[in-house]
């Protein structure tokens, strides 16, 4: 399974990177892991709901634009659908059954993704209803991949 993780903007902060990477370790067994990062896009402090939109459609259409075609976009979304680690390892193991063997997880920016997004995204998966910042939403993530891999197969994720 190839698994690629599509976000704006770099991370900052060092423990955020070291996580990520220890995750991307522990995928590697499963899948291979891509990380693609595109620019946030500058914005004012207090922007208008016009400029807003816009501001995130053009980050969404630098996501969409470095997207694999061959990928199945998932969209991390505040307005998606919450759902368990078990229901997530359920759904990989669906997309993989049903020929779906690359996957493409999308996070947005500061101020989350555009409609271009959205309509694009096969689901659109909310975290919780907790606020998380767009970089720790990656780690989040690439902790939940590697937990959804680890149901799937009984094994023990903590040892």
């Amino acid at each position: 399974m190839k698994i690629t993780i599509a976000a704006v903007g770099k991370l900052k902060e060092a423990y955020l990177r070291d996580g990520v990477a220890e995750f991307q370790k522990r995928i590697a067994p499963f899948a291979q892991l891509n990380i693609i990062e595109v620019n946030e896009e500058k914005i004012g402090e207090h922007p208008s709901e016009a400029e807003r939109r816009q501001h995130l459609s053009k980050e969404g259409a630098r996501l969409l634009e470095r997207l694999p075609k061959d990928a199945l976009p998932i969209a991390l979304d505040v307005h998606g659908e919450i759902i368990s680690s078990e229901e997530l390892s359920r759904r990989m193991d669906d997309y993989a059954l049903h020929g779906e063997s690359h996957i493409a997880f999308i996070i947005g920016g500061a101020f989350g993704l555009g409609d271009n997004v959205r309509q694009k995204a096969k689901w659109r998966w909310s975290f919780s209803k907790l606020t998380f910042t767009h970089q720790m939403v990656r780690l989040l993530l690439t902790e939940q991949i590697y937990r959804a891999f680890k149901i799937s197969r009984n094994e023990k994720y903590h040892w």
